[in-house]
């Protein structure tokens, strides 16, 4: 009976742990494609900060002379010193900054060194010689995700909104000499102008330029207390890792925990199999364009720009499309959509406009419009993205908590009649959630009915 159920931190046989992982593995996996062919290059956590710091493990010794359990059975942690550091914060969904969302922090952390040297180790401005990429064998990666603290609250996923409050673990436990073992981290102190708020963009990812986050790492068994280990102090990246782009404040460095183990630390074979197949997904190169960049060769912070790129040179592949000929020139219909103010009558689900920009439709410009049908409605904006006019418009529709898409119209004269072209599909939000093969229909047939009515509006001279 021990035979059967050795290895296995919940106590199943390994058997069918194994079994139901694989099939969870695979579950994952498919998830992960399908999010990935509309976020190429991250296709969760798209947008984040870079960090650098220092981890410093009081060690089993230390731990034992605080009257605190000192072997955790994992080398790493039983071993005291200062171990330099290089990490990630970011939202795991992508959803608006101003929602609750999975937070993530992903640690790469060199071999550690005599606690004594950590003065001056990092200075203010980096990681002193810890390579940038830190892709090398003696470095280790851990991923920690925002969750309960407690049992069974430890293994669930908790959107956050303050990141003060916020618990993290590593979800699935290690496997050390004396069992499984899981990390925690929870915060100690924000810098000085932090108000809690977890964004990658704002107040959160300034404040960190100025002063440390601190975090008390901890250990436990999967049903145990958690036991302090060690501090990790973190700030924000001097410059950007991501070349061309010091705004951005993000890495380039992809976290894999498979590739790159902490020291002692063994991985169950039920969560390799849950882990490694999402991991092969998010990271296969993205679909390359003919005569374009390499896609495996973009840094997070192209992954804007790529994106469009992408969408420009094959959009009708990539986006549900619509086209019907009009018997109205094409500067009728121009003259419609140039009126912001008609967007609701043309546009199904838009219910009322609520403001528009003066400049509508340049670049840039927005307009402030409600969806859905009263009392249910849900305020939101649409922002002109490109435009050339008289031929295409190019806008991000919002309508959250469902999410951002983007439409392209373009309009193709053939004198008293022109050939208008709707594509459209969702780029961020749950709306990514929902697979293409199903969410595809549903566009095309709401947009049919939208070129209906804007051909009906710019026969009746709307907008003249």
């Amino acid at each position: 009976m021990k035979r059967r159920f050795s290895g296995d931190p919940a106590g199943a046989p390994n058997r069918t742990s194994n079994r139901t992982a694989d099939l969870a593995g695979r579950a994952f996996a498919a998830a992960f494609r399908a999010v990935k062919a509309v976020r190429p290059v991250r296709p969760i956590h798209p947008r984040g900060i870079s960090l650098v710091g220092e981890l410093v493990l009081t060690g089993a010794a230390g731990r034992a002379a605080a009257g605190l359990p000192g072997a955790s059975g994992i080398s790493w942690l039983d071993d005291a010193g200062t171990c330099q550091v290089r990490g990630r914060f970011s939202r795991s969904v992508g959803l608006p900054e101003s929602l609750p969302d999975i937070l993530g922090l992903a640690l790469r952390i060199s071999p550690a060194s005599d606690t004594s040297s950590r003065a001056g180790s990092l200075g203010a401005g980096g990681a002193g010689d810890f390579d940038a990429s830190g892709d090398s064998a003696d470095v280790g990666d851990v991923l920690f995700a925002s969750t309960g603290w407690g049992v069974p609250g430890r293994y669930m996923l908790l959107p956050k909104l303050d990141v003060g409050t916020a618990r993290f673990t590593t979800l699935m436990p290690y496997k050390g000499a004396n069992g499984p073992v899981l990390l925690g981290l929870r915060t100690l102190s924000l810098p000085g102008r932090a108000t809690g708020r977890a964004d990658t963009g704002g107040n959160f990812k300034e404040s960190l330029a100025t002063g440390d986050w601190t975090l008390a790492l901890s250990y436990a068994s999967p049903a145990g207390l958690w036991v302090q280990a060690g501090l990790l102090h973190l700030r924000a990246a001097a410059t950007a890792t991501a070349p061309g782009d010091a705004a951005a404040g993000d890495t380039a460095i992809r976290f894999d925990p498979l590739k790159h183990p902490l020291p002692g630390a063994g991985t169950y074979p039920w969560a390799r199999r849950l882990r490694e197949r999402s991991y092969r997904a998010a990271r296969r190169p993205a679909a390359r364009i003919i005569g374009g960049p390499d896609p495996a060769r973009f840094t997070a912070a192209d992954q804007t720009s790529a994106s469009r790129r992408q969408g420009l040179a094959d959009e009708r592949n990539t986006m549900s499309t619509v086209t019907q000929v009009f018997n109205s020139p094409a500067s009728a219909v121009w003259t419609v959509i140039a009126d912001g103010w008609l967007y609701s009558g043309w546009v199904v689900g838009a219910s009322r406009i609520r403001d528009v920009d003066a400049r509508w439709p340049e670049v840039g410009a927005q307009l402030h419009h409600s969806v859905g049908a009263w009392p249910l409605l849900i305020n939101d904006s649409t922002k002109v993205t490109a435009a050339d006019p008289g031929k295409r418009l190019e806008l991000i529709a919002r309508g959250w908590p469902i999410g951002e898409a983007k439409v392209v119209i373009t309009l193709e004269d053939l004198g008293e009649q022109c050939r208008v072209t709707m594509m459209e599909d969702a780029v961020r939000g749950p709306g990514l959630a929902v697979p293409r093969a199903l969410r595809g229909p549903v566009i095309t047939v709401r947009n049919r009915e939208t070129l209906q009515r804007l051909e009906l509006m710019a026969a009746g001279g709307a907008g003249a």
